[in-house]
């Protein structure tokens, strides 16, 4: 507390005296340097997202050169000991104006034992490594306090190499008119500006400004992280990394809401359509470049897996494209046996170290901005979060309160699909739906009905919309007999133990190794791994604007059209004559037996055909839908 107080005293109360820059920074940090790292740790919140990122970039590299310029006393390197062996650096230069701040540094790497660190007081604006290149320069909480900021981003360009990385972390206001995940409001950015402006802070937008005039943007994150001993007020913060400019130019993100009435979290957590009827129809084929639906994202990997050339996701919950961009870096980022325990196990006994130093370094800033909040779903099992994993979660309940635990466990678990006939077969509750008085399996059946299958529970719980209800509505058949037709269908069809991945999951919270989606696969991992996965677009946007930006060869609808009114459909007819090439294939199943839009897409230019219909049998191993559809494009491409 007496350290705190005394950094608090000179921050808000200490004069800045002194004829030079230098002299200024001495009488500002001299008096709080021996307590200068303390109370920094809690407060300059971008310090750690920073290294993390440029070390996970740069950590399968050696002899590397680092310069850390206004690196005060070289605490950033004690930090980035947490992400990448310090012995992979020839040498390490801290470079600073103030004199107390470098005899603080000098003492540390005294102590630590540092022989590669070099503690340099000097201008940054006029230091360059003896070496005459550096791997990597970083501003951490730096840049904003140096006046002639084009003079020392110019310098540390100069000597950056051509495989460098530029890392930076600061305070920052946005422009008036900025990248969306950038904007700030008229009164956040005069508020800030002034009070760091008292300390001769300048956090304006100039300086990312000029960075991104020199540099080429690898790597952003916009935040806000609390204050000591100030409640409520969070400073706003950046993590900036970039490299020397190459051919191409970088990308922003966008600013994405959820859709109103979705849920602050994703629906499902994999993908609820059986790929395998998907690939006997699709004949996908390295040319390929595939629109699909994001769901769970379990499919989109699947495509990669079997064999197209280019897979674009899209959904328009931000979350569901949280969790397809968490597996692809995943995948990318981590070796199988993590990738098993989070996606596989649902539960990871080290997500936070892993997130923080394999995961986020390498997320968008919306995604990293669900996940960062949402970790403790990997403590508390992945499969029981979501829309369906609660609804799973509470029939699992319900069916220990109704004395029917051991029975889920026992056909979850059940060695043959005809042992799994019995136990479903012979379970009392099942019995008396099946050969009960009918009265009394009337009540029961609506009582259940009213409780677990309103429109309520359908739409949070099973992503089901009412438009989509009223079509299964129109066919004529009650909810309940429609998910009736779905249970008992896969109990005497479908084996759920060796060949249902889907409703193991629902039962058990998790998947087994022999009994999973195709990622999940060590030989599909490896694939995904060795570059494959690169081939995943993962998009937050309505799928018809996807669709209208590039030319498909395959696209899958889900189940999309049926949550679409019809004037709606008609015009996602028309686009998909515009888009798909001719001899391209379109699939899509329905809650409905006989959509009424199939007739729309044969007149848009389409050959349709209806692969498989529930009253005629057996589905798939979901048999959640009542069709499934296969359209081809005929005839020559139509001009836009």
């Amino acid at each position: 507390m007496k350290d705190d107080l005394t950094v608090l005293r000179h921050m808000w109360f200490g004069s800045k005296k002194g004829d030079d820059h230098a002299a200024r920074l001495e009488s500002f940090y001299g008096p709080q340097a021996a307590a200068y790292d303390a109370f920094r740790s809690r407060f300059l919140w971008g310090r750690r997202p920073m290294l993390a990122a440029v070390a996970a970039r740069l950590a399968e590299r050696s002899n590397l050169i680092w310069v850390d310029l206004g690196g005060g006393t070289g605490e950033n390197v004690d930090m980035m000991a947490d992400y990448i062996d310090l012995a992979k650096f020839k040498s390490i230069y801290v470079v600073d104006l103030c004199h107390s701040l470098c005899e603080v540094a000098k003492k540390k790497a005294k102590a630590k034992g540092w022989k590669n660190v070099q503690v340099v007081e000097a201008d940054a604006c006029q230091f360059a490594p003896a070496e005459g290149t550096a791997t990597l320069i970083t501003f951490s909480y730096s840049l904003t306090m140096i006046p002639p900021f084009h003079n020392v981003i110019d310098q540390a360009c100069s000597y950056l190499s051509q495989d460098g990385l530029v890392g930076v972390a600061d305070f920052f206001v946005s422009g008036k008119y900025d990248l969306p995940l950038r904007q700030m409001s008229w009164t956040r950015r005069f508020f800030w500006r002034s009070i760091f402006d008292i300390d001769n802070i300048d956090i304006g937008p100039e300086r990312r400004a000029y960075l991104e005039q020199k540099l080429e943007r690898v790597w952003e994150s916009n935040s806000q992280g609390s204050i000591p001993y100030v409640p409520w007020l969070r400073a706003p913060y950046y993590v900036w990394i970039g490299r020397l400019p190459s051919v191409g130019h970088a990308l922003h993100e966008e600013r994405v809401e959820r859709p109103p009435m979705f849920p602050p979290t994703f629906l499902y957590t994999q993908s609820w359509e059986d790929p395998e009827p998907d690939m006997e129809v699709m004949e996908i084929n390295p040319k390929d470049t595939v629109l699909t639906l994001t769901s769970g994202g379990c499919n989109a990997l699947n495509l990669l897996v079997q064999g197209a050339g280019q897979v674009v996701s899209v959904d328009c919950n931000p979350a569901q494209s949280a969790l397809l961009e968490l597996k692809k870096v995943a995948i990318q980022q981590l070796e199988f046996e993590d990738v098993w325990q989070m996606f596989g196990e649902g539960v990871h006994p080290r997500i936070e170290e892993l997130y923080e130093k394999k995961l986020a370094p390498f997320l968008s800033q919306t995604s990293h901005s669900f996940w960062s909040k949402r970790l403790w779903y990997f403590q508390h099992g992945l499969y029981y979060q979501g829309g369906m994993g609660k609804l799973c979660w509470v029939l699992q309940c319900l069916a220990v309160v109704l004395g029917l635990g051991k029975t889920v466990k026992r056909l979850a678990n059940a060695p043959t699909l005809d042992e799994q006939r019995r136990l479903w077969d012979s379970n009392m509750l099942i019995h008396f739906v099946k050969h009960g008085p009918k009265p009394l399996v009337w009540l029961f059946v609506k009582f259940v009905s009213l409780v677990l299958f309103n429109k309520a529970v359908l739409w949070f719980g099973g992503g089901v919309p009412g438009k989509q209800y009223a079509l299964i509505k129109a066919d004529g058949i009650p909810i309940e007999n429609y998910i009736a037709r779905t249970m008992d269908g896969v109990a005497e069809n479908s084996h759920v133990r060796k060949q249902n991945y889907f409703y193991y999951n629902c039962l058990t919270g998790k998947f087994l190794r022999d009994n999973c989606p195709t990622y999940l696969r060590e030989q599909a991992f490896a694939t995904l791994k060795s570059g494959i996965v690169d081939n995943l677009t993962v998009s937050t946007n309505f799928f018809m604007e996807e669709l209208k930006a590039r030319t498909y060869t395959k696209v899958i609808l889900m189940d999309h059209v049926d949550w679409l009114d019809m004037h709606v459909a008609n015009e996602l007819a028309e686009c998909l004559a515009k888009q798909v090439a001719p001899g391209g294939i379109v699939i899509w199943r329905s809650a409905s037996l006989s959509p009424p839009y199939a007739e729309l897409i044969k007149k848009a230019g389409f050959d349709v055909r209806c692969i498989r219909r529930a009253d005629q049998g057996y589905m798939d191993r979901v048999n959640m839908y009542s069709s499934f559809y296969m359209a081809r494009r005929k005839g020559a491409k139509k001009d836009n």
